[in-house]
């Protein structure tokens, strides 16, 4: 599906209109704005095939968990994002005839997403079996202002004809999940009404009791003129609307302005709810379309402001880079530490909206570089908030004494992944929190993080690691047996090197964090530890374990082991591949994916990338060389790391590659999955790839390190950072590197290995 979107700096675009692929375009083409989301399903009726998708932030279900053979330690549901009430819908009829993309002749068909006001346009032109012809034209945003609310301008212009005809405008919220076991249905009935003009559904989750009341008003103008209307209410079970019948006359436009209101009991209280909905509407008619689009694109003016990236010269790449900040950007705000990201944010029901590792490995350098500190500490705060719930999962699992196991996957801190392999065995999500918070103070100097929150969160994690490993007498080292790794392509493995590694710096990085926190307020380290039952006797035994764990290693390569066993494996590289067998995970068993050396991500490659400072270069080379040509990148998360890997190494060709890569990883449906939802959480590492890969920034004693390069394809490229209350802009061209000091005080930058002081509004201009 390569190039099928055109190149566009600021816009998505799909002209033509091809079924195949419309279930992807649903999902490139969706909008949101951190408090729900709506894929770019059609306003009209359409028969073909889709994925209906409306999404609301926080509200979810415990879907009954569906294995063959029920183990200990299960989580009993998979919670999910609902797939919530639609509120979109304009289901126009001319005669016996709906307009119906799949059944009617389409031409002129013109999808855009103007990535730089958040406003989803579409326009065709539909000829109905009978011969007549009508032009359509929509526009749809989700309010960034206004978080309840969305509008739709939606343009009827008859061609060749004049009649009657109806639309049918209304809420329904009896809708499931794609993914549903079971074929369940998650929405119950609380109320509805359907008066002439509003029509408003509350319905209520099952089990978790969330309700969501949605709401729709409306105006109806020909040639700007609102006239009459001839409507009929119209409920049933779960679904409130209206039947309004219209004269089209041929030639002169009939618009239909159609505003919504979403509301959660997440944010109100219940009894409010219909009251809330109803006066929301009301407001939004009152201020109109153009004035709602107005001020929802004052807020994308000011989004891109903070955190756009430029690239001349490179149309592809720059496309790339916009679509992914502008889906990080409308998928989360930061301003619920109740809320967090999933990994296909609100694009699709795929992982279930759910919260992975991926949060705190990728997503959060992002928002801590172009966004006010505490939306980065929020996410933190979120894992602190679920800390007992990561003692009771621990629990679950025979830990005891306040181990915590934070969960591969949750809403709520709860464990509700399944799959054995990950529930039990992928643990190394514990290492990704706790890095995290060593990587937020290191950039933000908020050590008082540390104090309020990290280092419980931190000892709880170690005291998981401590009871994890087991002493091998024969080895005469600590071991760590029974994981799988970053690379989902291994199960069951013993002594991952990335685990092995992450887990003894954790325990590490716990006990610096003790002694800081000590010197800094003992009172305050004694009432903790008397609260969490913590000794000095902990950290001693903790010292024997990092100072006594096993890694596996090649010496004569000089490499680290993936596991133990990876060289018993027949060593291939990807080019060996012939086509017809990719992507691997859709083409062979997986029995035949374990037993071969095929990586799905960085595994060995993501401990270098965390802990770059702790390795010489050549050590990065010699292990990014091996394993790198083994690497079939079958998971979003893994190209950005390669790509800023390869970057150090002064791979530049293979830096460029892989950015290309994670940047139109979704645009260009590079692994066939999009149509299930665009790869949010991996888009951070597209940031990523450009400030870290290609900008070289490190932090580095508290101060800021740059080492930039251009690749060959790009006249120049631009970035904003912010870092301890001030905001630099920093521009590479081929021959030099400007460095501005937007605002914030003098600051010490370091280019290139040398220290320069900016100065407020003053550039500085570097040879590069």
């Amino acid at each position: 599906m390569k190039d099928y979107f055109k190149h566009h700096p600021w816009q998505i675009i799909e002209e033509g209109f091809n079924p195949h692929y419309h279930k992807i375009a649903e999902s490139v083409f969706s909008i949101g704005n951190g408090r729900m989301g709506q894929r770019a399903n059609f306003e009209e009726a359409y028969s073909g095939e889709s994925l209906q998708g409306s999404y609301v932030a926080g509200v979810y279900y415990p879907d009954k968990t569906r294995v063959g053979w029920w183990k200990n330690g299960y989580p009993e549901y998979f919670a999910k994002v609902l797939n919530a009430p639609s509120w979109i819908s304009v289901h126009v009829s001319v005669g016996d005839q709906n307009l119906d993309l799949a059944k009617c002749k389409v031409e002129n068909f013109k999808r855009v997403l103007d990535m730089q006001t958040g406003l989803l346009l579409r326009s065709f032109t539909a000829t109905f079996p009978d011969g007549k012809k009508v032009n359509v034209e929509a526009q749809r945003f989700c309010s960034m202002a206004k978080g309840e609310v969305g509008a739709i301008r939606y343009t009827l212009t008859p061609l060749n004809f004049s009649s009657k005809a109806t639309l049918s405008l209304f809420v329904d919220a009896d809708v499931k999940n794609m993914d549903s076991n079971y074929d369940e249905k998650f929405w119950d009935e609380v109320y509805k009404k359907a008066d002439k003009k509003e029509c408003i559904v509350v319905a209520e989750t099952k089990k978790t009791h969330f309700q969501v009341a949605t709401g729709i008003r409306y105006v109806v103008k020909e040639n700007d003129q609102e006239i009459p209307l001839q409507i009929k209410t119209e409920t049933r079970e779960k679904f409130a609307g209206n039947i309004v019948e219209v004269d089209l006359q041929e030639g002169k436009v009939l618009t239909v302005y159609k505003y919504a209101a979403i509301l959660s009991s997440e944010n109100h209280p219940k009894e409010q709810l219909v009251e809330q909905c109803s006066k929301i509407l009301n407001e939004s008619v009152t201020i109109g379309f153009d004035k709602l689009f107005q001020e929802h694109s004052k807020v994308w003016e000011h989004k891109w402001n903070e955190c756009d990236i430029t690239i001349d010269g490179d149309v592809a790449a720059q496309q790339g880079i916009r679509f992914n900040i502008f889906q990080l950007s409308q998928t989360y705000t930061g301003e619920d530490a109740r809320l967090n990201i999933g990994p296909k944010g609100f694009t699709g029901e795929k992982y279930g909206g759910s919260t992975y590792w991926d949060t705190e490995a990728y997503c959060l350098p992002f928002y801590l570089g172009t966004a006010e500190q505490h939306v980065a500490r929020n996410l933190l705060v979120y894992r602190y908030k679920h800390l007992q719930k990561a003692i009771e999962n621990a629990g679950k699992l025979g830990f005891k004494d306040g181990a915590a196991l934070y969960p591969m996957v949750t809403m709520n801190g709860e464990e509700c992944h399944n799959e054995w392999e990950i529930t039990f065995e992928e643990i190394h999500r514990n290492g990704a929190i706790a890095y995290a918070i060593f990587d937020y103070i290191r950039y933000t100097g908020d050590e008082d993080y540390l104090v309020e929150y990290g280092l419980e969160v931190l000892i709880g994690i170690s005291r998981f690691w401590a009871q994890r490993v087991n002493w091998s007498a024969e080895r005469k080292k600590f071991v760590m047996l029974g994981v799988t790794g970053p690379n989902e392509y291994e199960n069951n493995v013993n002594n991952n090197w990335y685990t092995n590694y992450i887990a003894c710096w954790t325990l590490g990085y716990t006990q610096e964090a003790i002694n800081y926190v000590k010197a800094r307020d003992e009172r305050a380290l004694q009432t903790l530890s008397t609260r969490i039952r913590f000794s000095e006797a902990e950290a001693i035994h903790w010292k024997k374990i990092t100072d006594n764990m096993y890694y596996p290693e090649d010496k004569v390569r000089g490499i680290f082991l993936q596991q133990d066993g990876f060289l018993d494996k027949e060593l291939q590289t990807v080019h060996e591949l012939g086509k017809e067998n990719r992507p691997i995970n859709q083409k062979w068993s997986w029995d035949r994916i374990l037993r071969s050396c095929f990586i799905k991500q960085a595994d060995v490659l993501q401990g270098l990338y965390f802990f770059e400072d702790h390795f010489d270069v050549e050590t990065i080379r010699r292990n990014f060389d091996f394993y790198e040509p083994m690497t079939v990148h079958e998971s979003s998360l893994s190209p950005c790391v390669h790509s800023i890997q390869a970057a150090l190494l002064g791979y530049k060709d293979k830096a460029y590659e892989m950015y290309l890569r994670t940047a139109r990883l979704d645009i260009d449906d590079y692994n066939n999955d999009t149509e299930d939802g665009c790869h949010i959480t991996s888009m951070a590492g597209t940031w990523l790839s450009v400030i870290k890969g290609f900008g070289g920034m490190r932090i580095k004693e508290g101060q800021l390190h740059f080492n930039p390069f251009i690749p060959d394809q790009w006249q120049s490229y631009s970035f904003r950072i912010e870092f301890r209350g001030h905001v630099i802009k920093i521009k590479v061209s081929k021959a030099t590197i400007e460095a501005i000091l937007v605002s914030g005080n003098d600051l010490i930058v370091n280019f290139m290995g040398k220290p320069f002081t900016l100065v407020k509004q003053q550039s500085v201009v570097i040879t590069a």
